[in-house]
């Protein structure tokens, strides 16, 4: 017997085992009559990853069909597998395995953050893949959220802040074409992180606050981060032109310093003014 019929028994028993400690209510099902097994039935785990019944039903008897990464994770997630069972998986299965991506991070170290400081008067922020500010200098709250400091708590994502503010309060110039790039980047990085809840949860929250990003959402563009020259407005210095640079950062992955330089003399001159 090859190596790979040897697997199908295993991978047949794990899934079952797998089922069977999964309840209902732990992924928001009513319990229902009759329910002969402790946990989810094969349509269950079928509905809730996006599979059908049949082909699920086939691996977890083992059968020898394909099943690809994407197919394996959205088992995985109905599941609840936790890393290592989510290898196991995917070698009983006989597909090579990727460790699903790491959160995004959630804080950075004093180190990062005088390194920022010091850059004033240059604007410099931390964001990860989903524009979460980890970081900041002063600089930068009041280039971009100087509008809202004047009562609660400093905002915690660049995106929302950008997307809920007054269009009058926008520090950015050329929304019409800054914010459709800043989205664009931010589903690039969603491809790394779709079906994650906190993913979901936080594009279908600012779909629900904003028409305009919803709309932009929906075109389904897609960009990397990279450098550009950005015009902002300042209630107290005037225009800046600012050109963007991001840095990666050692061992936070999928998180990158911005810093916003200025891209003319006046602008360095008015730029200077805000620390002062």
């Amino acid at each position: 017997m090859g190596t790979t019929q040897r697997r199908r028994p295993e991978l047949a028993a794990f899934l079952r085992s797998r089922r069977a400690r999964v309840t209902p209510a732990d992924v928001g099902m009513p319990p229902g009559l009759r329910r002969r097994t402790p946990g989810l039935r094969r349509e269950e785990v079928a509905q809730l990853s996006g599979v059908g019944v049949t082909w699920y039903t086939w691996l977890e008897q083992g059968r020898p069909i394909n099943a690809s990464a994407q197919v394996l994770n959205a088992v995985a997630r109905t599941l609840r597998l936790d890393p290592p069972e989510r290898e196991h998986l995917f070698h009983l299965a006989d597909v090579p395995y990727a460790a699903a991506p790491e959160p995004p991070a959630q804080y950075v170290g004093p180190e990062v953050q005088g390194i920022i400081d010091a850059l004033a008067p240059r604007p410099a922020v931390v964001y990860n893949s989903r524009y979460d500010i980890l970081a900041a200098n002063p600089v930068y709250r009041d280039l971009f959220f100087r509008s809202t400091q004047s009562g609660g708590a400093p905002p915690t994502n660049a995106l929302w802040a950008l997307f809920t503010l007054p269009e009058s309060d926008c520090p950015l110039m050329f929304r019409e074409t800054e914010l459709p790039v800043m989205v664009a980047t931010l589903r690039s990085a969603y491809g790394l992180h779709a079906g994650e809840p906190a993913w979901e949860e936080f594009i279908r929250a600012l779909a629900a606050s904003s028409a305009l990003f919803t709309r932009l959402w929906e075109s389904g563009d897609v960009a990397e981060p990279g450098r550009r020259v950005k015009v902002f407005r300042h209630a107290a210095v005037g225009e800046l032109r600012m050109t963007s640079v991001s840095l990666s950062v050692d061992g936070m992955p999928e998180c990158r310093i911005v810093v916003y330089t200025p891209d003319d003399e006046e602008t360095a001159r008015r730029t200077a003014l805000l620390t002062q």
